[in-house]
């Protein structure tokens, strides 16, 4: 069978290739006593909370499950209109919110609607591998540009302005990114959105750990530039709904239309019991449980950081938003004799039983020589890690 040339050029998922590694050993030393510790993917260990839960049985008990429009239910937009204005205290308007089947599929159509054959999109090394993919699957081309720790692992105007060419289409950032768990400083992406502008070109953020946001510096939306801007969100990450596959992104007006009829004809619509489920989201009552687990997710952050870095595990930037841990495992490598993160991933798993993600998937700046660690796993998981890799690198 001839496979396409767009299906060849997409690399394995190598996230999903250690899980699979981890998951076999995983069996194998379940019923001892140092079972196998997840810290290689980031999905959190809380689930919906009960309202969010609740609301998924009454649409299915009282038959409300079939097709929504494209856009998604309109409370539902109106909804997420209103957390915006709630919670960053910034107006983007219902007719702005198109709901997707995930995040995926909200990069999926905006990449889609606005990347021709052989546009250049500009991207931080490292970053999260899924996004550049959305852009080779329109056929357009993911220039990753490297970045340092000065930088926060993020793009800077300068880089931007050095890297655009002919063929640039814009930018595609994340902020808090995947796998530093950094956001980018409020000015510099305001000078970045200021020359991608000039250029006409676009600026898509990725916004899905937003929620997850420790320092008020860094935890604000891009929206709040200006109507141009293209935000991806999720229900996954702040609002614990991994396996619901719901999202959203936030467009300029004149693109809604677009977005629309690409979403008929490729998706119908979002997941009908997910929407109403989501609605859910928004009540006191879940927000509350909501923000419980930020501050959780944060103490795992305050405990987790310094005790990696006490190993040996340095990690350049603490992490201000998100639950993970991009971590410097030169030294580590040189204690085990490998020779980088992906031989190390390896034998963490082989000796420590603890389950992490090498650097490969993220770029190729420097990233045979980091790990991310995700703190989505309960404090007792982490404590249990913390002390298996002390005994295994000191």
């Amino acid at each position: 069978m001839q496979l396409s040339a767009r299906a060849q050029k997409i690399e394995p998922f190598y996230v999903m290739e250690v899980a699979k590694a981890a998951s076999i050993l995983a069996r194998e030393v379940a019923h001892t006593d140092a079972p196998m510790v997840f810290l290689n993917i980031g999905e959190p260990d809380f689930t919906a909370p009960p309202l969010v839960q609740e609301a998924a049985m009454r649409a299915i008990t009282g038959g409300h499950t079939q097709y929504t429009q494209a856009t998604g239910l309109e409370a539902l937009r109106e909804r997420i209109s209103l957390w915006y204005e709630e919670r960053f205290s910034v107006h983007v308007p219902a007719s702005r919110i198109v709901v997707t089947a995930g995040a995926s599929a909200a990069l999926h159509l905006a990449c889609l609607a606005l990347i021709d054959a052989g546009d250049e999109v500009l991207m931080p090394d490292p970053s999260y591998p899924c996004n550049r993919h959305f852009v080779s699957a329109a056929e357009g081309r993911a220039i990753l540009i490297p970045t340092t720790a000065a930088e926060r692992f993020q793009l800077s105007a300068d880089k931007v302005q050095a890297a655009w060419g002919p063929r640039t289409r814009g930018v595609l950032l994340a902020s808090p990114s995947n796998p530093t768990g950094t956001s980018i400083d409020p000015q510099e992406l305001r000078a970045i959105h200021n020359l991608v502008q000039s250029r006409g070109g676009i600026t898509l953020v990725d916004e899905i750990y937003l929620g997850l946001s420790y320092d008020a510096g860094y935890g604000q939306t891009a929206l709040a530039l200006d109507d141009s801007i293209i935000s991806i969100n999720s229900f996954s990450k702040y609002f614990n709904m991994t396996g619901w596959r719901l999202g959203w992104l936030v467009a300029p007006e004149p693109l809604v239309p677009v977005l629309e009829r690409l979403a008929q004809n490729l998706f119908i619509c979002p997941s009908t019991v997910a929407q109403h489920a989501a609605l859910a989201c928004f009540e006191a009552q879940s927000l509350a449980i909501y923000e419980q687990r930020r501050a959780e997710f944060k103490a795992r952050r305050d405990y987790f950081i310094p005790a990696l870095r006490s190993l040996g595990l340095e990690v350049p930037v603490m992490p201000d938003g998100a639950f993970y841990a991009w971590a410097d495992c030169t030294q580590a490598c040189e204690r085990l004799g490998v020779k980088d993160s992906w031989d190390f991933s390896f034998e963490l798993m082989r000796q420590a039983h603890v389950a992490v993600t090498p650097g490969r998937d993220f770029g190729t700046a420097e990233t045979a020589h980091f790990v991310r660690f995700s703190t989505a796993s309960s404090m007792d998981q982490l404590h249990i890690a913390i002390a298996r890799l002390r005994t295994l690198l000191t």
